[in-house]
């Protein structure tokens, strides 16, 4: 039996501990079932409950692999942009894919994409390495960029 301080109070029957977690007004939970005896501890459920949802919303919030989109008529601001988001996402220890798509006839300029994606990977070279080199997927050309490990 453990109070709500961590406080370590014995064995004692279960019906002893209820009566004791009620005078408390907290509840009685069983933290180790296999153990012998059995671990109990007096918490207030409620606010318990919440924190531990409230962590595994924290853990699931983070997506390891990020992914920026460009075009090849992109403008030189909003290349900017889009390269200090992908820096962001690099340092926090993020992937990131970046995409150039090619709309209806600029597939032929298949080499101004290259030239992008090559633009890309000299500008994050300090804070990434390029896993993945280019590669056409259709429509799509692709590169993956992950951080280097001296952060």
């Amino acid at each position: 039996m453990i109070d709500e301080n961590g406080n370590n109070l014995g064995v004692m029957p279960t019906a002893q501990a209820l009566a004791l977690a009620k005078e408390r007004g907290l509840d009685l939970v069983e933290v180790a079932a296999q153990a012998k005896p059995v671990v109990c501890k007096i918490v207030d459920y409620g606010k318990y409950y919440y924190q531990q949802a409230k962590r595994e919303r924290k853990q699931k919030h983070r997506s390891r692999l990020k992914e920026m989109k460009f075009t090849i008529k992109i403008g030189e601001h909003d290349f900017q942009t889009k390269m200090k988001r992908v820096r962001e996402f690099l340092t926090k220890g993020d992937m990131v894919r970046v995409s150039i798509f090619f709309r209806g006839r600029e597939i032929v300029h298949m080499s101004r994409g290259q030239d992008l994606l090559k633009r890309v990977a000299a500008e994050v070279s300090d804070v990434a390495r390029v896993e993945q080199p280019p590669k056409p997927k259709g429509k799509i050309l692709q590169m993956l960029l992950v951080p280097t490990q001296h952060q």
